[in-house]
């Protein structure tokens, strides 16, 4: 998706070989033109496979995965990262192991809102080494609904998580796939762009 690149560029910063700051207009600000336009492209990719809901991570796949259900005329299942007074019945549960916080969470969903007769799209901020995907991929698949694809905003195509995705059999699309990182430079597949700050 070009005009993601695009904003990759300009506002993207390589702080190292594996980590990508995008925080001023994914997650941390979000910015909501672009967001609409991710979601668009989200829908457009997947108008052929039947979505019914959608599942993301709280926080950062949520802009894209709402505006993505606007589109596909579908709700929005977020999976909860933290314990809440109110998440308390018929839990499905993952463990999600998180590079950039350096951390494992366990992920929970109430199978009151996804149902085995759903087909789900999960979408999601990033793909690095796929915990996330394949925390949300268990989930569906423990409660018996059919997975549809995973979207991703912007997949880190150098660290295995696309490899182990697709080599399972599930449908991948990525919007952005950045080959590499160095400091202040982010290479997309063919091409270079030089990060400045």
């Amino acid at each position: 998706m070009e005009l993601l690149k695009q904003r990759i560029e300009k506002d993207g910063l390589a702080l190292n070989e594996h980590v990508l700051k995008v925080d001023s207009f994914l997650n941390h600000q979000i910015d909501p033109v672009l967001m609409q336009e991710i979601g668009k492209e989200f829908a457009e990719r997947f108008k052929d496979a039947g979505v019914t809901k959608i599942l993301t991570l709280e926080s950062s796949g949520i802009a894209p995965s709402v505006m993505a259900a606007l589109e596909l005329g579908v709700s929005v299942v977020f999976a909860r990262k933290r314990k809440s007074l109110t998440l308390t019945d018929d839990l499905v549960t993952a463990t999600v192991y998180s590079y950039t916080k350096q951390e494992s969470n366990t992920i929970a969903v109430s199978s009151r809102f996804i149902k085995k007769e759903d087909t789900v799209l999960i979408i999601d901020d990033f793909l690095a080494n796929g915990e996330a995907a394949k925390g949300l991929i268990e989930v569906v698949e423990s409660i018996g609904a059919k997975v549809a694809g995973v979207g991703i905003v912007i997949e880190k195509s150098f660290q295995p998580g696309a490899d182990e995705i697709e080599s399972k059999g599930y449908r991948l699309e990525s919007l952005a796939r950045v080959e590499s990182l160095k400091a202040g430079e982010v290479t997309f597949k063919d091409e270079k762009a030089e990060v400045v700050k």
